[in-house]
């Protein structure tokens, strides 16, 4: 028996799952931000990391009733049964069958008969076909886990990103708003002073021209943040309402941001622990597929009773049949070589798309590190550009007064300016963005 374990385990039809060799690229997928510690802002729960009551909220009520979350949750229970249906498969199998006949010869001697028993087949598995399609059951079960976990933390991630959005476009749109008042302003003014003949009718008409330019782009951001709560409102599953929201400053996250080692991608990343368990599935078929080569092995028999004649209540006799049975494929028209070639087929594809998967991961974290570094730096020349764009508006305003410039000077500082701060807005949201890309890439939030 030993010699038989042996050999089967030799050709592979017992042989375990065993991760591939990716330790040299997993090394190489990120620059760790200390590459002597483990620490990870993916450690963080997201409660910890989106600190905003109201966006906490709007997560749980997402992770409540969000559709895609939902079927992701089925998957797995349907997963489950699977495996269920597979460790069953062990046990033997026991049916009840009844069956009577009536007979009648030359129309004079009626003979009747009865039988009822219990129907018993178990198939021994010693070449491994029910411990493998078991073990490939449970890396499907991972798989699918896996699977909700990756919907998950791009549920929280998306969810996240959609508040901000909103939140910067609520920036913007208070920034335009107070602009078109300082057009208007500006405006009567440039009319007062044509009527002194200190300006001509050119100036008033691009400073109305301006004006809306500014008016134009008020009524698209109030588009923007309609479209953008209908579509938050969508992932949560709920229908369209107002979002209570803060605002963009009150918003904290922290000054810096760890990485971790690359090689916690393989337990973190939800994406990257499902292609390993599609790889570990498919490795099982591999093995599942060999097993058909060799014989199956099977025991049944029938317990019960049969009469003739009699009723079954009262039986004639005892039935009790026992029967062990073997069939060894010879041909079957290619159909089992056919299976082993499909099945290796398919492992190595996994295999590929296991790799794929660590690169994709390794890639999304160096761009989510580069969008928050470049965002924090240009923040800086942001603040240092509107600095120097309001002294110029005050500037130009008191040269005009002295009659050493031309209200045109004025109006384009203050097109200027609001421009800046717009992008300012805007570079902040990109930094709050590529926190959220480092955490959901690095693997957070799949608790």
């Amino acid at each position: 028996m030993c010699a038989v374990a042996f050999t089967l385990g030799g050709c592979g039809l017992y042989t375990k799952y065993q991760r591939p060799e990716v330790t040299d690229v997993v090394n190489r997928l990120y620059t760790p931000s200390n590459p002597d510690d483990s620490t990870s802002i993916a450690s963080l729960e997201w409660e910890d990391l989106f600190t905003d009551e109201r966006l906490q909220t709007l997560i749980r009520t997402g992770l409540r009733n969000n559709t895609d979350l939902n079927v992701a949750r089925l998957k797995v229970v349907e997963a489950e049964a699977v495996l269920k249906t597979s460790k069953l498969a062990y046990v033997p199998s026991v049916a009840f069958s009844a069956d009577g006949s009536v007979s009648n010869y030359d129309f004079e001697r009626t003979s009747t008969g009865y039988s009822a028993g219990f129907d018993i087949g178990w198939e021994l598995d010693i070449f491994g076909r029910l411990t493998n399609a078991k073990r490939g059951a449970q890396a499907a079960l991972m798989a699918s886990e896996a699977y909700r976990q990756a919907v998950q933390t791009q549920l929280v991630a998306t969810i996240a990103d959609s508040y901000y959005t909103l939140l910067m476009l609520d920036e913007q749109l208070a920034i335009s708003r107070r602009t078109l008042d300082n057009w208007e302003e500006n405006i009567r003014t440039l009319e007062a002073l044509k009527r002194a003949g200190k300006t001509n009718e050119a100036a008033v008409l691009q400073a109305k021209s301006n004006r809306l330019s500014v008016e134009g782009s008020v009524l698209t951001l109030t588009r923007q943040i309609a479209q953008q709560q209908n579509s938050l409102c969508a992932l949560l599953g709920v229908t369209p309402h107002d979002i209570r929201r803060g605002n963009l400053a009150e918003q904290e996250f922290p000054e810096v941001l760890y990485t971790g080692i690359p090689a916690q991608l393989l337990s973190r990343r939800p994406d990257v622990r499902q292609a390993e368990m599609n790889l570990a599935q498919a490795f099982y078929n591999t093995n599942a597929a060999r097993s058909e080569f060799y014989p199956k092995i099977t025991l049944g028999g029938t317990l019960g009773w049969t009469s003739a004649g009699a009723a079954i209540a009262n039986p004639g006799s005892w039935l009790l049949n026992a029967v062990a049975g073997l069939v060894q494929p010879i041909f079957a028209k290619g159909q089992n070589k056919a299976r082993l070639r499909t099945a290796q087929a398919r492992q190595e594809q996994a295999l590929l798309l296991f790799r794929q998967s660590l690169l994709d991961a390794g890639t999304e974290v160096n761009n989510a590190l580069i969008q928050w570094q470049t965002a924090k730096e240009r923040l800086e020349v942001d603040k240092k550009q509107i600095l120097h764009l309001r002294a110029a508006v005050w500037n130009t305003k008191l040269l005009m007064k002295h009659g050493l410039t031309n209200y045109l000077e004025v109006l384009t500082a203050q097109q200027n300016l609001l421009q800046a701060e717009l992008t300012e807005i805007s570079d902040r949201y990109s930094e709050i963005q590529g926190v959220i890309q480092l955490y959901h890439s690095l693997g957070g939030g799949a608790k």
